[in-house]
């Protein structure tokens, strides 16, 4: 047999042991964080019931789905100066966070009756995710790695966001002013808070757009950090509950289509969104501390970009050129360039999100 064929299904065989054992252990999970809080197995009620909902509705959307952005062209772009293993990616289908974002959405809107604070987080996340579609149609319609503008894309983050912490200050501006913090303590930031939470929103969504680079590797993480997530403010916000269950089942199921070797990306359009929800969540709920170390790992790959570029200027040569920090930025391909396989990188990355989940966990 040839030696590539076979390569090729040992990839895809370690990618499908990983989606299963990712499968089997979130939803082990959110029955244990249901049996532990006392939830009643409902699909307003409880973690379980709109996780699986979620993720069978996406993964079977997937089968559909796929097929028709493959019809319709929407193949990636891959940039030249990048890793050179990732190239056979090109034409790969994206914006797949076009059918699993909004099913996420509607599982936990139906599941939680229309609720207040359901509707805010899930029109703030389409509309991240919108400002990704436009991006990615752009990078489509351009036929290269560029969409819109960067300044475009965070001025579009930056106006939503504020329209967000708009609406939260004058709904309830007396009861989201603190951030939580272990040991029962807090720290009342008052009318600076919300310059915190618009930061939360744009940094959030752009973490996640950067962690967005290999197969299955936001879907993955994202999965595992919107279930810790649900476990961290189910005491308190149960409809929020409701909505990170079912964005972690979707992201489960769009793992089914993503993970190694992928079939499609979520592009801008889905990793715009997730970020966006985090953020939201985060949010409303009042628990930033908690969201800060349940997504270290995104800040992680945002800085390492920061770095990258800042060492990269202040090392710049009378010729132009200065020298790089790491290998490659953002942080996961620095790995695989250092010799990590992609299977690798991203099992690592699982293995940090559900470490921080548990130590977001234990901080409460």
């Amino acid at each position: 047999m040839d030696a590539k064929f076979l390569a090729s299904k040992r990839l895809s065989l370690n990618g499908q042991v990983m989606f299963w054992l990712l499968g089997v252990g979130l939803s082990a999970a959110a029955i244990a964080f249901d049996g532990s809080l006392g939830n009643g197995i409902s699909l307003g009620a409880s973690i379980t019931v709109p996780f699986l909902m979620a993720a069978f509705g996406s993964s079977l959307a997937g089968f559909w789905a796929v097929p028709l952005l493959r019809a319709l062209k929407t193949g990636q772009f891959i940039r030249e100066e990048g890793p050179q293993g990732h190239l056979k990616k090109a034409g790969t289908p994206t914006m797949g966070g076009a059918f699993f974002v909004p099913l996420a959405v509607m599982v936990a809107l139906v599941a939680t009756g229309f609720a207040r604070d359901t509707v805010a987080v899930s029109l703030l996340t389409l509309a991240y995710g919108a400002i990704g579609w436009v991006d990615d149609w752009q990078v489509i319609k351009r036929r290269s790695n560029k969409g819109i503008s960067p300044r475009a894309k965070l001025g579009l983050q930056v106006a939503i966001a504020l329209l967000f912490c708009l609406w939260v200050f004058a709904s309830q501006p007396l009861t989201i002013t603190t951030v939580a913090l272990p040991l029962g303590l807090g720290l009342p930031l008052g009318f600076l808070f919300w310059p915190l939470a618009g930061f939360v929103l744009v940094a959030e969504s752009n973490a996640t757009n950067l962690t967005d680079g290999l197969d299955g590797l936001m879907g993955g993480t994202g999965a595992i950090a919107f279930m810790g997530l649900a476990a961290i403010v189910a005491p308190s916000h149960p409809d929020l509950m409701v909505f990170c269950a079912a964005m972690a089942g979707a992201c489960l199921g769009f793992l089914l289509h993503n993970h190694n070797p992928a079939r499609v990306f979520m592009g801008d359009t889905g990793s715009l969104a997730l970020g966006g929800a985090l953020g939201a969540v985060g949010i409303l709920s009042g628990n930033l501390f908690a969201l800060l170390v349940l997504t270290l790992l995104f800040f992680a790959e945002t800085l390492s970009v920061i770095i990258q570029v800042s060492y990269f200027k202040a090392t710049k040569g009378p010729d132009g050129v200065g020298k790089r920090f790491f290998k490659m930025a953002p942080l996961h391909h620095h790995f695989e360039l250092s010799g990590w396989s992609e299977i690798q990188v991203v099992a690592s990355a699982y293995l940090v999100t559900a470490l921080l989940a548990a130590v977001a966990l234990q901080l409460q």
